[in-house]
This record gives structure tokens, C-alpha cells and sequence, in this order.
């Protein structure tokens, strides 16, 4: 690929993104969602954040590992608890990314 090419694919890219982004935003006063799909979509970045991390923290590749040397899934549980406790989202994934430091470390 060129030079040129790859600037063109950039800029393609970037009018793609900003065009499906400012849709919305656009004509969003025109269109009115009904109730029920407004209620839905609240928990879609819940659910596309579970999509990104859950098969991370699962394991590697086409392998489930659900041992206690998995330091993912024990921080993930770990973050989950306190989540539970806690309701504080801020405070969640700082004790998450300590509690897997910690682990990952500890485990080797």
C-alpha cells in the first residue's frame, strides 16, 4: 500500500465515523425513539463493555482456563464483588486493575 493510499483509507474512515456519529445528532430531534427501545438501549455500553472484556477474561484463543492461576478471571470476580458492594463504578475498576496487578504479579 502507498503512501497516498493509506492517507486516503484514513480519511475515508474518519468521514465514515464522524458521518454514522453525527446522524443522530443531526436529525435526533425528528425522530422520537419509543419508550421501550430507549429503556433497552441504556444498557448497551453494559453490554458491549461485557462482549469486550468477558472472553478476555476467560481465557486465551479457543481455551476456557477457569483455574485459580487466571489472574483475570480472579480480579474480574474480585471487581465484580465489590461492584456489588461498592455500586461505585469509578471505584470498581481501580480495585479491578489493582486486584489483577497484584495477582498477576503474585502468580507470576
Amino acid at each position: 500500500m502507498s503512501a497516498l493510499e493509506i492517507w486516503i483509507t484514513i480519511c475515508a474512515m474518519a468521514c465514515a465515523t464522524a458521518i454514522t456519529r453525527a446522524g443522530f445528532w443531526l436529525v435526533g430531534h425528528h425522530i422520537n425513539l419509543p419508550p421501550r427501545v430507549q429503556e433497552v438501549l441504556r444498557y448497551a455500553p453494559a453490554c458491549a463493555l461485557a462482549a469486550i472484556v468477558a472472553p478476555d477474561m476467560l481465557g486465551t484463543g479457543a481455551q476456557f482456563s477457569f483455574s485459580l492461576h487466571n489472574a483475570k478471571l480472579l480480579a474480574g470476580v474480585a471487581a465484580i464483588a465489590f461492584y456489588l458492594l461498592r455500586r461505585d463504578m469509578l471505584q470498581t475498576i481501580v480495585f479491578g486493575m489493582l486486584s489483577f496487578t497484584v495477582l498477576r504479579l503474585s502468580l507470576g
